[in-house]
């Protein structure tokens, strides 16, 4: 992930903030610029427009969420395992970033995703995709179109991890590997279950 500055960040964290409270248009550059603690100038010097600020804060969020997920990766592990790590990490940064989750489910929502010229920077999806399909291809997953596995397996990560923020239930270590346990139950591919 390219190192930011101190300043780049607190607008980001800024934006973060009061897109929870306000949305995308409720949120103007002069009041993220103000909650920032930067002068107005200071916002145009890194971003050119609010567009601009909005789609380098989904590929910064982005990025810090692969590098979460990444952290416990290593490919010498069987793949049960990788998954499990994959899923568990992921959620937990939601959690540890509500801001973030809440950015993520608007923008996926907002015009801004059809605008997303980070097709040639997508190491989160690519990640994700080839854990599946390499799941897929070696016959561990269910053989099913990868790109329902991804939705149902990030389906499963949000929703976690918006119960946990609206203290439904208390998604501690326990809960979690519970739940990827469920999801690993569905997804996994078992040998003559047709004939059971």
């Amino acid at each position: 992930m390219e190192n930011i500055t101190d300043k780049k960040r607190a607008i980001f964290e800024s934006t973060l903030v009061l897109v929870k409270e306000k949305g995308f248009h409720g949120t103007p550059m002069s009041q993220i610029a103000k909650n920032a603690g930067v002068a107005a100038g200071t916002i145009y010097h890194h971003f050119d427009s609010k567009e601009t600020l909005i789609l380098e804060l989904y590929s910064y969020i982005r990025d810090k969420m692969l590098d979460a997920m990444l952290q416990l990766d290593n490919e010498a592990m069987n793949y049960k395992d990788r998954f499990f790590n994959f899923w568990i990490s992921h959620c937990l940064f939601y959690i540890k970033n509500p801001n973030a989750l809440f950015f993520m489910e608007q923008f996926v929502n907002s015009p801004y995703s059809n605008r997303d010229p980070l097709q040639d920077n997508e190491r989160f999806q690519n990640t994700f995709r080839d854990l599946i399909k390499t799941g897929v291809e070696t016959g561990v997953l269910k053989s099913v179109n990868s790109l329902i596995l991804s939705a149902l397996i990030h389906g499963t990560i949000v929703n976690t991890a918006k119960i946990h923020l609206c203290r439904r239930i208390n998604m501690g270590q326990a809960e979690l590997q519970q739940i990827v346990e469920l999801i690993w139950d569905g997804m996994r591919n078992i040998p003559n279950a047709s004939k059971v």
